[in-house]
């Protein structure tokens, strides 16, 4: 399927549309329907077409959907609250990605850090990760090929190997400039790969030891992911500054940097800003969100079912050739393969379930965290069958 004139060729997209979601599933144009195991990319945390939050939405387009930040917006101030009771953080920026919550969390760093007397102040950042792809973002990023053709990239940042304990403490003792840390709990496009435990508790002490800032991007392990509101507090660790989107809006553009101790009342007014950040329908999207997570207990839904699929995966492909590791979090699953799979998303497609291939050679799940025991068994089956196929050359 060939892109539109129109559009710019940035996607390499699927033949396949969409025109309507029930729950965990999406039907396209000729009437298919597809078990969403990629949930616009760990977005749809309540699927599609959720009741309450479909009237949550409505109700405040009739209402009111965007006044700026030039007045106070009471949605905004209810959606911070929730937000830092639910994560510990003291204090809360808002905006409407990913990427731009990870700006946020960079120039507040660098604010500190200057004010700290750094003339420089770097960043430290880890072989694997991505942070988006605006400049600071891709900066921090490690892909060349996303970084390809758009250098020079910003100054300030110093890479290390993930998941690496004494490359971090060594690089710390060899430069001063150092004013941060900024990790993903667990790396999603680099593979789903996961740190070893307690990782992140030491990566805090760490920061405690040296007066640094943690910085954590939670874009895609936070708001119920990993199966606890944040996948730092699987560790009990809370980080200085904290960037998440995605799930938090179900679909609708909204993120958060989130703020605490040394990194908490920094900003003041002129020191950063959003035109369309926080507007009232994108907090009553947020706030919709957080109460479907916490009537439907949507957190231990991820932890149970993660745990279920994890095992089966785990169970039922241990004599598979050729599979390096499953792992994962809640429901963030990875299954490595020995080589090049994207072409089972293909035909997962063809069989009814949709799934994204991350890094190349690990068939990523995530899942809307909505999702049923029966639609678990369904996406088991499937893959397993799969990925049995494929690993024996059918």
């Amino acid at each position: 399927m060939t892109t539109p004139a129109t559009l710019m060729t940035t996607y390499g997209r699927a033949p396949v549309a969409f025109v309507k979601g029930e729950g965990c599933y999406l039907i396209d144009s000729d009437g298919k329907r597809y078990l969403d195991a990629v949930a616009g990319v760990a977005v749809n945390a309540l699927g599609h077409s959720h009741p309450h939050f479909i009237a949550a939405v409505q109700q405040q387009v009739a209402t009111l959907t965007h006044t700026s930040n030039l007045y106070r917006i009471p949605l905004q101030e209810q959606l911070a609250a929730e937000l830092c009771r639910r994560s510990g953080m003291e204090q809360v920026f808002f905006c409407n990605s990913g990427a731009e919550a990870i700006e946020a969390s960079l120039k507040l760093a660098r604010k500190i850090g200057h004010g700290r007397g750094l003339q420089v102040p770097a960043i430290l950042v880890f072989e694997g990760a991505f942070h988006g792809r605006t400049l600071g973002a891709l900066t921090a990023t490690h892909s060349p090929k996303y970084q390809e053709g758009f250098t020079p990239l910003l100054d300030g940042f110093v890479r290390v190997p993930y998941d690496n304990l004494a490359a971090v403490a060594a690089t710390l003792a060899a430069r001063p400039d150092i004013c941060a840390i900024l990790v993903e709990p667990i790396q999603g496009e680099g593979g789903v790969r996961m740190p070893a435990p307690g990782y992140l508790k030491a990566l805090r002490e760490l920061c405690d030891r040296h007066d640094l800032l943690l910085i954590l991007d939670e874009v895609q392990t936070g708001n119920g992911r990993t199966g606890t509101w944040f996948a730092c507090q699987h560790e009990g660790v809370r980080p200085d500054i904290l960037a998440t989107a995605k799930g938090l809006g179900n679909g609708f553009p909204i993120g958060a940097c989130l703020a605490a101790g040394p990194a908490a009342g920094v900003f003041q007014p002129g020191h950063h800003g959003s035109t369309f950040g926080g507007s009232p329908l994108a907090c009553a999207a947020g706030l919709a969100v957080y109460a479907a997570l916490t009537q439907e207990d949507l957190c231990g839904n991820a932890a149970r079912l993660g745990a279920y699929l994890l095992e089966r995966f785990r169970r039922e492909l241990a004599t598979t050739p050729g599979i390096r590791d499953i792992r994962g979090q809640g429901l963030m699953l990875g299954i490595e393969l020995g080589q090049d799979c994207g072409e089972l998303a293909t035909r997962a497609r063809e069989r009814g379930v949709l799934i994204n291939i991350s890094s190349g050679t690990t068939i990523r799940l995530v899942p809307p965290l909505v999702l049923s025991q029966a639609d678990a068994e369904f996406l088991a089956a499937t893959v397993i069958t799969l990925v049995q196929e494929f690993c024996h050359g059918h």
